[in-house]
């Protein structure tokens, strides 16, 4: 009996002939979200999504068995097409049958164009100029716009638990609210709703934010706005921030008159003393060397507060003597961090303990 022959090697293929076309290469796989990345991304609760894909199937076309539901880019246009109508006025049914191209479009009104990358929706020419920024912030910039507060509040508190306080201040936060205000500067008062809904929940969810324990005897740092200040949520991202790595604080907020803050100093003998000016109008230098010359101790032995200015109002150098310029959350936080508390027991007089004035 003949045997088989052996079966030759496997040979490369042979390169395309010169100037032929290559053959054209598959195209990545789209990334898909969880239902909680598209709500965030969206600007509506989770809960919402899943009533959406419930009452009117405009869930992710393609499901894998025995999964979490992931949401294509495609699946994720509808989506937004059915936001934007029903923050027009049509009923959620009714969208949701044009955002899956069903027949019987919306009666009222007309479906708005596509807002622009950049901005978030909130009807023809209502966007917010957001630049290049985490979806986080486009979602919270078009529940505020919707003034839809629960899920405002609901975004923020993720933004905080999933980043943390100081990513989510400087790169959820800070931007919308920034976003805010240069659409309300642009657009008149049709914006003051929105910077007020928003910046009242952000005091809110950071005052949700729990401190932990100082160590006893700690110095503070007392925190305020310059007299006629009325700006205050940096100021409190700032002591919320402090408040978690354990460094006690005195928090004054808005507009403290100089005669009160000067007796705060004497008070309290903070390790450092953070004044925030948001305009130059309000940042008032002869108040800062005033608060310079405050000293308390043992003569030989005098100590005095740091002084750091916050906020654009300062401008972009050190206006006093002996200031130090914040800029930014983090790096307020490292410069606090590196201040020398004054030895224990070496209060200004009339410190805790003692009455008002004495």
């Amino acid at each position: 009996m003949d045997a088989t022959p052996p079966a030759s090697p496997a040979q490369p293929a042979p390169p395309p002939p010169e100037g032929a076309a290559e053959a054209p290469r598959p195209a990545p796989p789209e990334a898909a979200l969880s239902t909680g990345a598209v709500a965030r991304r969206l600007g509506v609760s989770p809960t919402t999504v899943r009533s959406w894909e419930r009452r009117y199937a405009i869930g992710p076309a393609h499901r894998e068995d025995g999964r979490h539901r992931r949401w294509t880019p495609q699946d994720i246009a509808r989506l937004e097409l059915m936001c934007r109508l029903t923050a027009q006025g049509v009923p959620p049914a009714e969208a949701a049958r044009t955002a899956l191209g069903g027949a019987g479009g919306p009666t009222r009104p007309a479906a708005a164009p596509a807002p622009a990358p950049e901005e978030a929706p909130g009807g023809p020419g209502g966007g917010l100029p957001l630049g290049a920024v985490r979806p986080e912030c486009r979602g919270l910039s078009r529940a505020a716009v919707r003034l839809d507060a629960p899920t405002v509040a609901e975004l923020l508190d993720a933004a905080l638990a999933e980043h943390g306080l100081v990513t989510a201040w400087e790169e959820v936060i800070a931007p919308t609210l920034h976003a805010v205000g240069r659409k309300w500067a642009t657009a008149g008062e049709r914006y003051v709703e929105v910077e007020h809904l928003l910046s009242w929940h952000v005091s809110q969810a950071l005052h949700r934010v729990r401190p932990r324990p100082a160590p006893p005897h700690t110095p503070p740092v007392l925190l305020a706005c310059v007299p006629g200040e009325q700006h205050t949520l940096p100021v409190e991202a700032l002591n919320a921030a402090l408040g978690e790595r354990g460094i006690p604080t005195r928090m004054f907020g808005a507009a403290l008159p100089a005669e009160a803050l000067h007796d705060a100093v004497r008070r309290t003998g903070p390790r450092a003393v953070v004044l925030w000016a948001q305009s130059r109008t309000t940042a008032d230098q002869a108040l800062v060397r005033s608060l310079a010359r405050i000293e308390w101790g043992l003569r030989g032995a005098r100590t005095q507060s740091a002084l750091l200015l916050a906020g654009p109002g300062w401008g972009a150098g050190t206006p006093v003597p002996g200031t130090v310029r914040l800029h930014g959350l983090r790096s307020a936080l490292a410069v606090i961090g590196a201040q020398a508390p004054p030895p224990a027991g070496c209060a200004a007089a009339g410190a805790a303990p003692c009455a008002y004035g004495s």
